[in-house]
């Protein structure tokens, strides 16, 4: 008889490991059955967002391992996934809804935000769990861009994400990823802390969060960038100033332009750094528009044509270019690549409006994920793009963008 339980638990185990592995499999195979038939933008609009809304407060967790087989022993051992990634999923879909919400009443999308918001904050506007990597600023920056809030209820929040930054400055004045590597510049923690930095410097008249913003970028287009092509490479090394990684790395040079863009529409007119930052956005519009392909992606490494296209930079790719089409110079270029980009990004979105395809977590600098599926960082780049782009279709065909949702 102890035997015979004991096979049987075995059995058991043996059956519910393999599920584990081949759910996923299952699932994405069936998810893509008929993806992508889609004709008419409003509808996508509709789609994506609402599954945006639904994973705000259940965010879908992101694999830090490229593991498809017995990743039981992933999630055992903690290395399935972190809670630093999680904090730009949750940054993303916030800023979408931001987005969506600017010509949209939409109470319930309002009232999951709040509903998110009391799970992350005290009573007092106090992280509940405080971040303790510069991956959080990104999700702190989201909230500052909630219309329908009071940023200062989160004061206490923000005042703490300005001070984690400053904790991670080096000696030579820019900000480290990580406080156990302060050898190196990661082109991620521009968009991690630069919109941020900005907002916060702005509202609350911080001088130093803009200039230490701003010298962020310039060091990185400095020492961190292909000169004759002006795209970044994964990072650099401080001290001798030696590019590391891979230059064209999608969704490198996404953050950077995730960074550079917010932080240019988040400085006021007036400031000294307006044109200077202006010019970085021209240059690095031309540049990637040079790399676009013809199906109107990007991908996961720029430079290749051969390998495969990358939702996660399209979709942040676009979300600069619809910006940087507020400039006269380009505007014409960066509204046509946009369309291009939401096309293409339309015709990856699986029937339940996830969209596909976007490449997986990185694993260190030059080591890539070779898995490419749904990213909830996507959805919300993709909600940013498609409803700053009905404002700036609108302003060219004049026509209303005010729309309300009962």
């Amino acid at each position: 008889m102890i035997i015979q339980t004991s096979v049987f638990l075995l059995i058991t185990l043996i059956v519910i490991v393999i599920l584990i592995d081949i759910i996923p499999i299952f699932k994405d195979w069936l998810g893509r059955i008929h993806i992508g038939r889609y004709d008419n933008k409003n509808i996508w609009n509709k789609l994506i967002t609402e599954k945006a809304v639904t994973w705000l407060n259940d965010t879908p967790k992101i694999k830090v391992t490229d593991n498809t087989r017995l990743i039981v022993l992933d999630m055992l051992k903690g290395n399935y996934t972190k809670s630093a990634i999680q904090h730009w999923q949750e940054a993303s879909i916030l800023l979408g809804l931001s987005e969506y919400l600017k010509s949209i009443e939409d109470h319930k999308a309002e009232n999951e935000i709040v509903k998110f918001l009391n799970k992350k904050f005290d009573s007092a506007g106090q992280w509940i769990k405080k971040p303790v990597h510069v991956d959080g600023a990104i999700l702190a920056y989201a909230v500052m861009k909630l219309d329908f809030i009071e940023t200062d209820t989160y004061r206490k929040a923000l005042d703490y994400t300005w001070e984690m930054i400053k904790e991670h400055i080096g000696e030579e004045g820019t900000v480290e990823y990580r406080k156990s590597m302060p050898s190196y510049r990661y082109v991620d923690t521009i968009g991690f802390i630069c919109p941020f930095l900005i907002a916060y410097g702005t509202k609350y008249n911080k001088g130093e969060c803009i200039e230490l913003a701003v010298k962020q970028i310039k060091e990185y287009e400095r020492y961190g960038m292909l000169e004759i092509y002006s795209i970044p490479c994964h990072a650099y090394k401080v001290d001798n100033k030696i590019p590391l990684g891979l230059y064209g790395w999608g969704r490198g040079l996404g953050w950077f332009a995730i960074g550079l863009i917010d932080s240019w529409i988040e400085l006021p007119a007036d400031s000294k750094y307006k044109s200077e930052l202006e010019e970085s956005v021209i240059k690095f519009a031309k540049a990637i528009m040079n790399f676009q392909q013809e199906n109107g992606s990007w991908n996961w490494t720029v430079t290749r044509k051969e390998s495969r296209a990358d939702s996660s930079t399209t979709a942040t790719l676009g979300w600069f270019l619809i910006n940087a089409s507020k400039i006269d110079e380009i505007a014409k270029d960066c509204l046509d690549s946009t369309t291009k980009a939401i096309n293409y990004l339309i015709t990856v979105t699986r029937r339940s409006g996830e969209v596909d395809f976007s490449q997986g977590d990185t694993k260190d600098i030059g080591v890539y994920a070779m898995l490419f599926n749904i990213l909830p960082f996507t959805q919300g780049f993709c909600i940013r793009i498609i409803n700053s782009y009905k404002v700036n279709r609108r302003f060219y065909d004049k026509e209303d963008s005010k729309i309300t949702k009962n």
